[in-house]
């Protein structure tokens, strides 16, 4: 394999390290705080946004939705189970504690109409209104 091809892929794999190790920083500490973002999923339709959000072992009282100024915010916490409080860490991949999710959403007038819980995920619904 040619010196240059091989220069290029050690490139390429230093810089997706970096953004494996950005996604992490920002998954679990957001200004000096540890929290982390829940991924989701985005779908629209010409009625409605769907959002998806990963939260498994999450409550649904125990979560807060807001739409405001165009920006969704969805946020609450996973306690670590009771019967782990005492227990040494020997890996932990799972994130627990505040979780904090900004969404910025199109231009156009959106309400939230329907938020349940499902198999570890919060599904909301926003409804498209029209331009008044």
């Amino acid at each position: 394999m040619p010196k240059r091809q091989i220069e290029q892929m050690m490139w390429a794999d230093a810089c997706a390290a970096m953004d494996r190790a950005e996604r992490l920083r920002r998954q679990f500490f957001h200004h000096g705080e540890s929290r982390w973002e829940a991924p989701i999923d985005v779908f629209e339709t010409d009625q409605a946004l769907s959002i998806l959000v990963a939260l498994p072992g999450v409550e649904l009282d125990s979560i807060s939705v807001t739409l405001s100024a165009g920006t969704l915010l969805i946020k609450g916490e996973r306690p670590l189970p009771s019967e782990l409080q005492n227990a040494r860490i020997l890996r932990m991949e799972i994130p627990y504690g505040r979780f904090e999710r900004r969404i910025e959403l199109p231009p156009v007038p959106l309400e939230i109409s329907g938020r349940h819980l499902a198999n570890g995920c919060l599904m909301l619904r926003l409804e498209k209104g029209s331009w008044r």
